[in-house]
């Protein structure tokens, strides 16, 4: 068995490794990275493992971020500090998970159940979409508006009102219906928990997109889809080959 670890701190990542080790000592641990982008990088330029142990949370972001940008098919244990409860659902999705600290019992449990899925057929995509929704669901309440400045003044904004997220220049926006362009105080990756995913879709690491925002779905390079905004921008909204089937059953709700 193949495995790769997804895991920002050294210590943690060794004693899992160390567990993992005996309770499978022909586990072979090919590589073992701290950040989302040395996770992509290495899952682009060499043939997937047969399970990967992944923390949520890395150096630069969510690891759900990898998912993103990476079509993989292989059976995914996330360990994270989460509360059981908000965790549950995972199993839905046929992901497992661990909580922090990792214990031997637990890592073992997660592994028997890899196990018993090798004997089913096939594997399937990670919607990490379903899985976010999952977290923020159970663990709070999304965000039903904004505060933005305008000049002196605050307004709030209500998330009906908006149409979709962008960042620019290090800069991130909200878009609403009507055209207007306001800066926010969030990043993209921070607006992940806090927008209802049956709602916004991250298509790609510059935009969130409103459901109704979604006026044109065209073919693009590569079997990548191009998309046609409400309001216009002037901008490409390009979803990659493998998140374009995930996007579309996310419209098709």
């Amino acid at each position: 068995m193949k495995v790769v670890v997804f895991e920002d701190e050294k210590l943690a990542s060794d004693r899992l490794i160390q567990v993992l080790k005996s309770l499978k000592p022909e586990a072979e641990v090919l590589a073992a990275m701290k950040s989302i982008e040395a996770a992509v990088l290495w899952l682009q330029n060499n043939e997937h493992p047969d399970l990967i142990i992944s923390d949520i949370h890395l150096l630069d972001g969510s690891s759900f971020e990898i998912f993103d940008q990476v079509e993989v098919k292989t059976p995914v244990i996330f360990t994270t500090a989460y509360d059981e409860y908000a965790i549950k659902a995972f199993e839905v999705n046929s992901v497992d998970y661990i909580l922090k600290p990792i214990q031997k019992e637990k890592l073992g449990i997660a592994l028997d159940k890899y196990d018993s899925r090798q004997t089913s057929e096939g594997g399937s995509q990670i919607d990490m979409n379903e899985i976010r929704a999952v977290i923020s669901g159970a663990s709070k309440e999304y965000k039903s508006r904004f505060l933005v400045k305008l000049g002196q003044r605050i307004r709030a904004i209500p998330i009906e009102k908006i149409a979709y997220f962008y960042s620019q220049d290090k800069l991130s926006y909200l878009v609403t219906f009507e055209g207007q362009k306001l800066p926010i105080d969030q990043t993209l990756e921070e607006l992940e928990s806090l927008l209802d995913p049956k709602h916004f879709y991250r298509v790609n690491r510059k935009f969130f997109v409103h459901f109704d925002s979604v006026t044109d779905i065209h073919p693009y390079f590569k079997g990548r889809v191009k998309l046609g905004l409400n309001p216009t921008i002037d901008d490409d909204i390009v979803v990659s080959s493998e998140k374009t089937p995930l996007f579309k059953k996310w419209l098709d709700q």
